[in-house]
């Protein structure tokens, strides 16, 4: 299956922006990529302007970006979709690089200490009445 693209662009040299982007190295990626996949093979495909598109489909579902990114990418735009991803303090992209506590850590202790409390009053109560229980079960 072939696709068109812009004689402009470079798929190959892309790739290598959005592996760099993302902070993957050639053979981390190459072993995301499968066993056939190598680092001196990954180089090669990014030397490549135009790339076949069965791998361009599958590089971009290692990278998690639609191939159309890798075939269509112009610098300037995918800054901003990076900045955006990475510096926007919303959690609608699933990525807390800034988590936040709502709670003071001594109240989420408090309230776990109440648990274990809880839990530790509940297995006397169970050691008491299998006390009683055996003190019944010999007395019949």
């Amino acid at each position: 299956m072939t696709h068109t693209t812009n004689p402009k662009i470079h798929e190959g040299r892309n790739l290598k922006r959005f592996r760099e982007m993302l902070g993957i190295k050639q053979d981390a990626f190459a072993f995301q990529l499968g066993d056939d996949w190598n680092q001196q093979k990954v180089s090669l495909l990014e030397q490549k302007e135009k790339i076949d598109a069965n791998i361009l489909n599958q590089v971009a579902a290692v990278l998690k970006i639609p191939a159309e990114a890798i075939q269509h990418f112009e610098e300037e735009k995918a800054i901003n979709i990076i900045t955006n991803t990475f510096n926007n303090h919303d959690q609608s992209n699933g990525v807390n690089i800034y988590p936040t506590f709502h709670q003071p850590i001594d109240k989420i202790i408090q309230y776990h200490e109440e648990k274990i409390a809880l839990y530790e009053r509940m297995l006397k109560e169970k050691d008491e009445m299998m006390a009683m229980l055996k003190e019944l079960i010999e007395k019949n």
